[in-house]
């Protein structure tokens, strides 16, 4: 899990890059990689938990954002998307040590 997050969060910071460089095409490729790792987060949810339905929202917003600057080459639309990658990130990681410490 916390690999799939730094992955979409390396694609999102190497298409601001490209964007900024003016780069469409590794734009595109980064972008539409992020894209991958998030919809492969979504399809893996297990909908018998009640916050799957949450992160179900959380990872619908995250891959319009997406789509949306890679339609655009919009980095401040990155931007918001990066600032949730990297707070769910943390929060996955915060439950995986408690979970170890509490074992």
């Amino acid at each position: 899990m916390l690999m799939l997050f730094e992955g979409a969060i390396k694609f999102v910071k190497l298409a601001r890059i490209a964007i900024e460089e003016k780069d469409i095409e590794r734009a595109n490729y980064n972008l539409t990689r992020a894209q991958d790792i998030i919809a492969e987060l979504n399809q893996s949810l297990d909908m018998s938990f009640d916050i799957s339905e949450s992160l179900a929202g959380i990872y619908d917003f995250l891959y319009r954002q997406l789509v949306d600057a890679n339609i655009k080459k919009d980095v401040d639309a990155l931007d918001v998307v990066e600032s949730m990658l990297v707070e769910l990130k943390n929060t996955w990681e915060e439950a995986y040590l408690s979970l170890r410490k509490s074992v």
